[in-house]
């Protein structure tokens, strides 16, 4: 059966071809994919900063919706027609962090749609235990927000947010910003910070208090609005070295960072810090399958415009000027691909 892909080719480009796609495998799930976003690593992907992962015949994408299509043998409670996302994590299963039961940080993960072939195609197949069944009355266009929340539910779960903690949020952009929300939904008083205006302003438009590092010294804010304490839990999600920066000068004592940003070079970190504080460091990756589940909860709960956060909608067809767009337009929030039209 032939089904359209979007293949990366290197140098800025996809080639839109027309390929055969096999039946799935025992163990498989073939899906009918509906909606794909584009990720930060998506981006970075397209600006060939991934190349020798990647490679130049891969089909990427992983912020997905769709249908399943048809089961391979073995598969059970998964049946076609049903409307699903994948969590795009493949664990080896028997591995330190597999047999402690961290399969979502396996020693020798695959991540589908990166290291494997992903979304950005007709028909996808991918395996079972990836499978997460949604809500019937989810859209899928809103569905495909569930692996960036799930991320952020990942973070926020990390970092222990407690109700009426006060939490900063370093960096507005997608997945600070749901990182904030799904701080606000379990309870804390977040202050986003962030350095582009418009993001800003998109932030003080769903109701938080938003901060320009440029023009306010926000540690000095933050712990001028806790009464001199500073803020119980931080997030760095900006991936800078101002922003590291930040995260300990705002900090409360026995405060809690959560690392969520990548950086692309090790930043200098205030260890004295965390001696005068007794700060807390805390790595987060991914997301665990419960994380999938919240997500889905919390979207079923009309917490996020997800109509808001999603800035515009392309076709297959125009996935290369989608993704031209976005390294020229920092402002947008998310940028979806309709990968196969009528699919609601």
């Amino acid at each position: 059966m032939a089904h359209q892909a979007a293949v990366y080719r290197g140098d800025k480009h996809f080639s839109i071809e027309q390929t055969e796609v096999a039946a799935p495998k025992p163990g498989e799930v073939q899906i009918d994919v509906a909606y794909c976003g584009i990720c930060g690593t998506d981006l970075h992907i397209y600006l060939g900063h991934m190349d020798g992962r990647v490679g130049f015949e891969r089909t990427i994408g992983h912020e997905m919706s769709g249908v399943i299509a048809a089961v391979g043998a073995g598969v059970e409670n998964l049946e076609p027609g049903q409307r699903i996302v994948v969590r795009p994590l493949d664990h080896c299963g028997d591995c330190p962090a597999c047999n402690a039961g961290h399969e979502h940080v396996c020693h020798n993960l695959k991540f589908i749609g990166i290291d494997t072939d992903g979304a950005f195609q007709q028909k996808w197949n991918v395996p079972a235990h990836t499978i997460h069944v949604l809500p019937n009355d989810l859209a899928l266009s809103h569905a495909a927000l569930i692996e960036p929340l799930a991320v952020a539910v990942h973070d926020v779960g990390r970092g222990k947010v407690k109700p009426g903690e006060d939490v900063l949020v370093i960096g507005g952009g997608p997945i600070g910003m749901l990182v904030a929300m799904a701080a606000r939904d379990a309870g804390a008083n977040v202050t986003i910070s962030e350095i582009n205006e418009n993001r800003l302003a998109f932030a003080q438009k769903i109701g938080f208090a938003a901060l320009n590092p440029k023009t306010t010294d926000v540690a000095e804010a933050i712990h001028s609005s806790t009464g001199g304490k500073g803020a119980d839990v931080v997030f760095e999600v900006s991936g800078s070295q101002p922003g590291v920066d930040l995260m300990t000068a705002a900090a409360a004592t026995r405060g809690r960072i959560v690392m969520v940003a990548i950086h692309a070079t090790k930043p200098q970190i205030d260890l004295f810090q965390f001696f005068w504080r007794e700060l807390d460091l805390i790595g987060a990756r991914v997301y665990r399958s419960e994380d999938y589940d919240k997500a889905m909860e919390i979207l079923a709960r009309g917490v996020i415009d997800c109509d808001a956060f999603i800035t515009d909608i392309q076709g297959l067809d125009d996935i290369e000027a989608a993704f031209k767009s976005l390294t020229e337009n920092p402002n947008a929030m998310k940028s979806m691909i309709r990968v196969t039209e009528n699919l609601q």
